[in-house]
């Protein structure tokens, strides 16, 4: 199983941007797909990137062009690039890695975002 520990949350206005990181130990690192997941009060927890073990990112529609996810597998780091946040990018990141197919087998404790006008 791989460990992960977020870091990066904070509070911003609208418009701003913040970097969020993601750092894991363990098993292999490079071997996982990795994950961003967002919980927004009230809400279920959704994803909203993802990428390969080769790079390939994925994107929820409401963060395409806006939120840019990459790793460095020399640093056992995934980051996302959160950029124009809007006031309903709220909420608690997580990270977490899995074998591909949806399957998320390690979950990080969260960062908060907190994007306000």
């Amino acid at each position: 199983q791989v460990q992960l520990v977020e870091s990066g949350g904070g509070s911003v206005q609208a418009g701003g941007s913040l970097r969020l990181s993601c750092a894991a130990s363990g098993r292999h690192f490079s071997l996982d797909v990795m994950g961003w997941h967002r919980q927004a009060p009230g809400k279920q927890r959704e994803l909203v990137a993802s990428i390969t073990r080769g790079g390939i990112t994925v994107y929820t529609n409401s963060v395409k062009a806006r939120f840019t996810t990459f790793r460095d597998n020399t640093k056992n780091t995934v980051y996302l690039q959160t950029d124009s946040l809007k006031l309903e990018d709220t909420g608690v990141y997580y990270c977490a890695a899995g074998p591909g197919g949806g399957s998320w087998t390690s979950w990080g404790q969260g960062t908060q975002v907190t994007v306000s006008s």
